[in-house]
């Protein structure tokens, strides 16, 4: 889930599970019809040689960025189904960014919140894992924003929900996650108006809240916008968003602070594919486009 200071706001590779309920291909596998999310075209972007002047000779001597990232968190990075490759929209994104480069991205599988220490120990020279900006944070690292990501709901398609008023409905989220208390609020000002209050049904597992909604048991989900979003491209239609994403936060590139230089040029990336437009085509072949950027930035806290 969102990622904080102690890693996500609920289990790591939730939203990787949401593809073992829905009746549709398991995770990385391709279905019949060719449309799930990733399925798309490759995307690519072109070499910027002012860019990659810019790049510090220690980063591309040898012609490859060393990438640590926490592949269990579809769609953002997980595994493909060889076990060994790691796919998502987090990396067809730095891919991106390394080819304004000319360089490779080359990616080490790690656990989560050993990432950013060897980030700043040298052992890596970015971090790329759906990481949350927060002043904490930056203080180890540098961080470029590329992506921004909050709460949505989801509903079968058709259904009519209006989140600000889900009083007397049913509502599946998983448990642990910080859309808990967010439901808890929302059904104390329902009581508080003397309106029915919303039955939080609360599961151990995001694909079996998805699955709930799936099923009609729920009238409705909420949970991390890129997991959301994610699920409804794999429903083949049986689900649609609900409202706007909210209480967004960016996620960030992660720099050792001794690095300045390639944490200003990553930023410069950043911005080239998002005014390119490789960096749309990305967001839309993973099905995630709502928690896209217009301008990158270095260390934003707010």
């Amino acid at each position: 889930m969102f990622r904080t200071n102690g890693g996500r706001r609920a289990l790591l590779g939730a939203a990787g599970a949401v593809l073992l309920t829905l009746p549709l291909a398991a995770c990385g596998e391709k279905e019949e019809t060719g449309n799930e999310p990733g399925s798309g075209p490759s995307v690519s972007a072109s070499v910027d040689a002012a860019l990659a002047a810019k790049v510090p000779d220690a980063i591309k001597a040898d012609g490859v960025i060393k990438v640590g990232t926490d592949s269990t968190y579809a769609p953002a990075e997980y595994l493909d189904t060889d076990g060994k490759t790691v796919i998502g929209f987090d990396i067809d994104l730095f891919n991106a960014v390394a080819q304004k480069f000319g360089l490779k991205a080359e990616y080490e599988s790690a656990p989560f919140d050993a990432i950013l220490p060897a980030v700043a120990s040298g052992k890596y020279e970015i971090g790329v894992s759906s990481f949350t900006i927060n002043a904490d944070r930056v203080k180890s690292v540098h961080m470029i924003s590329y992506y921004s990501a909050g709460t949505q709901w989801l509903a079968k398609a058709g259904a009519s929900i209006d989140i600000e008023n889900a009083c007397g409905k049913k509502v599946a989220v998983q448990t642990g996650a910080v859309q808990v208390d967010d439901l808890n609020a929302r059904s104390k000002k329902c009581t508080d108006a003397g309106k029915p209050a919303i039955t939080i049904d609360q599961y151990q597992g995001q694909s079996d809240a998805t699955a709930a909604v799936v099923s009609g048991k729920n009238d409705a989900m909420l949970a991390d916008s890129p997991a959301v979003a994610y699920a409804v491209k794999q429903s083949n239609g049986q689900l649609q968003l609900v409202g706007d994403i909210y209480e967004s936060a960016p996620y960030g590139y992660a720099v050792n602070k001794e690095q300045q230089a390639f944490a200003d040029v990553l930023k410069e990336a950043v911005q080239a594919v998002i005014d390119d437009g490789t960096y749309e085509a990305a967001l839309k072949k993973w099905g995630v486009e709502g928690g896209g950027i217009k301008t990158s930035a270095l260390n934003p806290t707010s």
